[in-house]
């Protein structure tokens, strides 16, 4: 018994990391809810196409991208990879306008692009410059880290060579499997920040649930009631069509965001997602 004990003393329980990592193998080539058949290739364009229609837009697609100045501003839509990393841990449970401050704010303080300066700044400065944009302690010490971590590892607070496209000469271009897991290997990025760089800063083809696209999928009858947010990615970048991810991601934040029919469970008012699933029933 006494042996038993001292075994699960010395029992180091499984890190953050270790259970992303093991999340992400286990549903590197299937959904975790591989018998629920929804959305299928025809309900994805379907939405695809009425939200194009209902919010009056040439549907984004992943070709035409203007990057944007401030990473924070939508979802790391920019060309430097940490930079679209800060700018997506900004944006985590906020609002755009307040993780677009906290990024100008950050980037004025210590100059863009300066991760070696953030890094080695106290960490009080760090979060100072953050207070505009909310979780200003809890962020600072994650971008710290972060900043910290990538520097150890690579020699060099960079990670350009994700980006890599075979002729640029940075190097082998990596599969998105490769490149996730190496993001998600950092504490304080999960799977929807890495699949936000993925699709915005690198250009690949992934599907980032957000509360936003969690909320509509689960309307839409996309994902199983019991899935989870990180679960529920998982499944859906399998069920979408590669060439849908872009723009439905982007339109269903839209919707979201500017729908008052379908913001709350049981929300009265006019609502396209809401009207397209009683004509289906």
């Amino acid at each position: 018994m006494r042996a038993r004990d001292e075994a699960l003393e010395i029992s180091p329980a499984p890190s953050p990391v270790s259970k992303k990592m093991k999340l992400l193998t286990s549903y590197s080539t299937t959904s975790p809810f591989p018998e629920f058949e929804h959305p299928t290739p025809t309900e994805a364009r379907e939405v695809h196409d009425l939200l194009a229609k209902s919010l009056n837009m040439q549907p984004p697609t992943k070709g035409v991208r203007r990057f944007e100045k401030n990473s924070a501003t939508s979802c790391g839509n920019v060309q430097n990879v940490v930079d679209s990393l800060i700018g997506t841990i900004l944006s985590q449970n906020t609002s755009s306008r307040n993780s677009s401050k906290a990024k100008s704010s950050l980037d004025r303080k210590f100059g863009k692009h300066n991760f070696e300066a953030i890094a080695n700044a106290p960490l009080e400065d760090v979060v100072d410059s953050l207070r505009c944009g909310g979780l200003a302690n809890k962020k600072g010490a994650t971008i710290q880290k972060l900043l910290r971590s990538i520097k150890e590892r690579h020699g060099d607070y960079s990670l350009q060579y994700l980006a890599s496209t075979d002729s640029d000469g940075l190097g082998e271009k990596l599969t998105d499997d490769e490149i996730m897991q190496e993001l998600i290997s950092y504490d304080g990025v999960g799977p929807k920040t890495a699949s936000c760089v993925l699709l915005f800063c690198l250009q690949r083809d992934s599907f980032a649930v957000d509360t936003h696209v969690y909320r509509l999928s689960k309307l839409l009858g996309w994902v199983p009631g019991k899935a989870d947010r990180v679960r529920a990615q998982a499944h859906l970048d399998k069920r979408i069509p590669d060439e849908l991810k872009y723009g439905l991601h982007v339109m269903l934040i839209q919707h979201g965001r500017l729908c008052k029919g379908c913001k709350k469970d049981g929300a009265s008012g006019a609502c396209v997602l809401k009207d397209y699933i009683r004509k289906r029933i």
